[in-house]
């Protein structure tokens, strides 16, 4: 491998939404840097599974279940 060309990696603090923190190694910021989340698997819907919706834009949901509709496992 070359030399001088890995980005360095080092110990930084991450903060949750709900203010737990844990330390991990990034290549993020500075040693000693802390990052805070914004959204997190505790927070976000997409995790949580709260407030999911199919939108059907142009169609392409029905045109898909039009198409496929009939081919039971």
């Amino acid at each position: 491998m070359k030399a001088d060309i890995h980005p360095d990696y080092h110990v930084i603090k991450v903060v949750m939404t709900d203010g737990t923190e844990y330390e991990t190694r990034s290549t993020w910021g500075s040693a000693g840097a802390v990052m805070n989340l914004e959204i997190d698997p505790n927070s976000h819907p997409a995790w949580t599974g709260g407030n999911q919706q199919m939108l059907d834009r142009g169609g392409r949901v029905s045109k898909f279940n039009k198409r496929f509709g009939g081919l039971g496992l």
